[in-house]
């Protein structure tokens, strides 16, 4: 018995040292080489690229696809939904010229929050978005607005509940055509092949369907470059 106090002792010791260890730190994620700076080619033109983790998806490709042509830059953050462009955009801006602008915001506008509302109902979308198209024509540069790719069906992975696309799309045409805004269709372009370029049970593509969203951007952009 004189024995095994000690032992209890030391264990209880031990085990008391452990417990206090920190736990060990989550590996950071890597960042994102879509968010890099972008050294400017002298007299190249200057694009900026707005929007969520849809157009994250197609920065990198869209770069590739307008080597030697144009400067490509994307706000240095997921654009979120509309109120939160409104918070940013002059910072996102900066100062400096921009040539061509293309941009979106709406998967985030329309999801539904816990309070059972979309996280920014449409009519506050339509005031949040001509508000930024006016401080956006006052850059000068070509605007290109995208619609709000599709959302599929059922149960999503995350958990998430959306409102309708379409809403959306329909309110964003509305300001776009009212302004002389030039539409990038991207949710007829990729409609055809979400089977095989989006995600299961989700918003986001495949590397080949963000691909795929970079060629028609691309092309968009180029239409739209100073000659």
């Amino acid at each position: 018995m004189n024995r095994l106090i000690p032992a209890l002792a030391f264990l209880f010791v031990l085990l008391s040292a452990t417990a206090q260890q920190p736990a060990p730190a989550k590996a950071k994620r890597p960042p994102n080489p879509a968010m890099d700076p972008v050294q400017d080619v002298a007299g190249l033109p200057r694009v900026l690229l707005i929007g969520d983790s849809i157009s994250i998806g197609y920065t990198l490709p869209v770069r590739k696809l307008l080597e030697g042509k144009a400067n490509v830059h994307r706000i240095p953050t997921n654009g979120g939904p509309t109120k939160n462009g409104v918070a940013s955009i002059a910072k996102w801006l900066g100062t400096s010229k921009w040539d061509v602008i293309h941009f979106n915001w709406g998967i985030h506008d329309l999801k539904y929050m816990p309070d059972g509302k979309r996280q920014v109902e449409p009519a506050d979308y339509e005031a949040n978005l001509r508000s930024l198209v006016v401080t956006l024509k006052k850059t000068g540069a070509r605007l290109i607005w995208a619609t709000t790719t599709p959302i599929p069906e059922g149960d999503l992975n995350p958990p998430r509940k959306f409102g309708e696309v379409k809403e959306y799309n329909d309110i964003a045409a509305r300001v776009m055509k009212e302004n002389g805004v030039a539409i990038d269709d991207l949710n007829a372009h990729i409609t055809p092949q979400l089977a095989t370029m989006q995600n299961p049970r989700d918003v986001h593509y495949t590397p080949a369907g963000s691909d795929y969203l970079a060629k028609q951007v691309a092309e968009e952009i180029s239409k739209a470059l100073p000659k």
